[in-house]
């Protein structure tokens, strides 16, 4: 679905210097001079509704070229139908055109030449006051691939042989008002494996888009695993992302590859054909925004994990090519240093959930850290289906290990996943999976808000009140013994076991009412503030009393992971330990609509309700804080407010009731008073 055409003017200056603003619709070609307009008398790119194509003059229909170079000229798309016409729409000077390793500026009347390869994409860069024609997916058009041979047999189809070089291949754009001030939704993991999950992905995320404000947003960034493997999910995921009416800039993870190519040349032609480069650049404001492809597959011997270079097991490995690094390196060389530089990669540079592990980082994360050497960064990814905010200086062990870096140089986000953990757990009231993270988040995805070369970033957490930025609960004694016996058996039981767990919900006594001998044994407040940091300050106030600190759970200075009870979060804990979805059975003949199907068709259950996936359960966090409870409560009923002050002054609150009692009541029905 594209966007509703929005109308807007179009500048045309004549041969006389006087300046028309012409309407967009309906518009027909202009024939006078033209020059770049004043930028206050031109729409911002937010305004602008422009679809179109790469303009590719085949081989045979203009001059001859040097079949070893590629030429062309990036041109001011004057009647804003994608065609050059040399007359009347003149070349862009300046712009940055790259063939993925080499990188030039076009001259003054918009020419360009760059070496030609066999398999090749062509793509510009942006520039921070142009717009690049949209599809009608709203997918920037601004790359050619040139493979002209094609892909080797793929299940997905790859790219059709391209023949010849074209004896030209011309960019359009047209100009823009530049802004310092702008926004960009950006998102991790969305990954549907089917058509149902695909659905799932409208009814929160897209909702949540459409019912939020996205005036002044640029972009959508999706980085990575945007469908689940099967590839032919891709045309109506495009068309129905489409419908938040935003440029869509889309990161290549590793779900997002030919499985079946047995080269990594080869593993992203289905992606190149259905959204355009798998690594490119783009400017908007004083920001440089860097799309990598850092998910090698299939893996060689020569990459650093064991599992890389089994032809009969093919995986893949979180590396840059050496190839890309040429690329950015001749790409950076573009760009001013004030600029602020947005790395935007699927698998993490480096991680706090996989911090030992050598697939899931970047294992030559420090060759990206030289390039950028002196700029201002951050790092974006998605991969971990986590939020995770990781400051300069912080460290975790086992990064030295694997990744040979000892602390984070710059400021790296891991941006959470609108599918959580893998759509797993319980249906909410809008019928998607509540499917919260391991690290006790919600699905959701950030918005970040960009000044200058300045921003803050925020995160929305789907479905619910976008000022909600945390949940608060209880860590007391009778949750701690429920945990154990519960996690124990867990450990013992796969996924869809067909044995009876020993405790459910019904068996977890009320956590938010507690005796004084629970307080005497260890009552914790917890807060899981979803984009917290370590310089995130956060407290607490019990009715009208003196503010308490909480403490982190982590510290960040190069401690391992803290698992278990005491670094939980029971707020999210006793919804993936209990998911009734397993139980679900039918009549209707169809097998895999029984209990609940996962990933690449696993199925869940039928069988008892039980807890998610070991490895989705909120054991661990870099996100929660928590603090004792005065074991001097008096009896009765009470309330704390949380308050968190994020590293950007900004404070957030949640509040919470609890009863202190003599002794616990009975939870269920009371029998007595009717038994005469």
């Amino acid at each position: 679905m594209p966007r509703t055409p929005r109308r807007v003017s179009k500048v045309i200056v004549p041969a006389g210097g006087a300046v028309l603003a012409v309407s967009l619709l309906g518009m027909g070609s202009a024939s006078a001079e033209h020059a770049r307009p004043p930028d206050d008398a031109l729409p911002t790119a937010a305004e602008l509704d422009y679809t179109g194509s790469v303009d590719v003059v085949p081989a045979g229909e203009g001059e001859a070229e040097d079949a070893d170079t590629v030429t062309g000229v990036v041109f001011h798309d004057v009647n804003m139908d994608g065609t050059h016409q040399p007359e009347t729409e003149p070349g862009v000077a300046n712009v940055v055109v790259a063939n993925g390793r080499d990188v030039t500026r076009t001259d003054a009347e918009g020419r360009y030449a760059l070496p030609a390869e066999d398999d090749m994409t062509v793509f510009v860069t942006k520039p921070n006051d142009w717009a690049v024609p949209l599809d009608e997916d709203n997918i920037p058009q601004m790359s050619y691939h040139h493979k002209p041979e094609g892909s080797p047999p793929l299940r997905f189809g790859g790219l059709e042989p391209t023949g010849p070089l074209p004896d030209a291949v011309n960019f359009p754009m047209v100009p823009t008002r530049p802004t310092n001030d702008f926004r960009c939704v950006v998102m991790g993991d969305t990954q549907p494996y089917s058509n149902t999950e695909v659905g799932y992905v409208r009814d929160s995320i897209v909702t949540d888009l459409l019912e939020r404000d996205l005036d002044g947003a640029e972009c959508m960034l999706l980085l990575g695993d945007v469908v689940g493997d099967d590839l032919g999910l891709l045309p109506r995921f495009k068309r129905m992302m489409s419908a938040v009416g935003l440029p869509q800039y889309y990161v290549p993870g590793n779900h997002d590859y030919d499985h079946d190519a047995t080269d990594d040349a080869d593993s992203t032609d289905t992606w190149r054909r259905e959204y355009g480069p798998p690594y490119f650049s783009f400017d908007i404001g004083q920001v440089h925004f860097v799309v990598l492809d850092n998910a090698v597959y299939p893996c060689t011997e020569e990459d650093l994990p064991d599992a890389c270079g089994d032809p009969d097991a093919p995986t893949y490995n979180g590396r840059v090519t050496d190839r890309q690094l040429e690329w950015l390196a001749n790409d950076l060389e573009q760009v001013p240093e004030h600029t602020l530089v947005v790395l935007s990669h699927h698998i993490p540079l480096l991680s706090f959930i996989d911090n030992d592990h050598e697939t899931h980082q970047t294992d030559n994360a420090q060759d990206l850290y030289d390039l950028l050497a002196g700029r201002e960064a951050v790092s974006l990814s998605g991969h971990t289906h986590t939020l995770d905010q990781i400051l300069p200086g912080e460290s975790y062990a086992g990064w030295s290990d694997v990744v040979g870096v000892d602390e984070a140089p710059f400021h790296h986000v891991i941006a959470g996943a609108p599918s959580g953990a893998w759509y797993s757990g319980d249906l909410d009231w809008d019928g998607v999976p509540m499917s919260l993270g391991s690290l006790g988040e919600p699905r959701g995805y950030m918005v970040f808000d960009f000044s200058g070369p300045r921003y803050t970033d925020s995160f929305h957490a789907s479905g619910h009140d976008p000022d909600r930025q945390m949940w608060t609960s209880f860590n007391t004694p009778q949750y701690r013994a429920w945990f154990e016996e519960l996690r124990e058996w867990t450990a013992r039981n796969p996924n869809s076991a067909d044995g009876v767990p020993p405790v459910n919900v019904n068996d977890l006594a009320d956590t938010k009412l507690f005796t004084p001998e629970d307080l005497a044994e260890g009552v914790f407040l917890t807060a899981n503030v979803w984009n917290g940091s370590r310089d995130s300050d956060v407290s607490v106030r019990i009715d009208d009393g003196e503010p308490l600190p909480l403490s982190r759970t982590q510290d960040g200075e190069g401690e391992e992971v803290r698992y278990g009870v005491d670094h939980s979060d029971p707020y999210a804990v006793v919804r993936q330990m209990q998911t009734a979805r397993y139980a679900l059975v039918s009549e209707s003949g169809e097998e895999r609509a029984q209990g609940w199907q996962q990933t690449r068709g696993n199925q869940r259950g039928p069988g008892a309700p039980q807890s998610v996936a070991e490895s989705y359960i909120a054991e661990k966090s870099s996100h929660l804080w928590r603090v004792a409870m005065p074991e001097d409560l008096p009896i009765g009923s009470h309330v704390a407010e949380v308050s968190s002050v994020d590293r950007y002054g900004r404070t957030s609150t949640d509040s919470i009731a609890f009863e202190v009692a003599e002794e616990r009541p009975t939870p269920f029905w009371r029998t007595e008073p009717w038994e005469d």
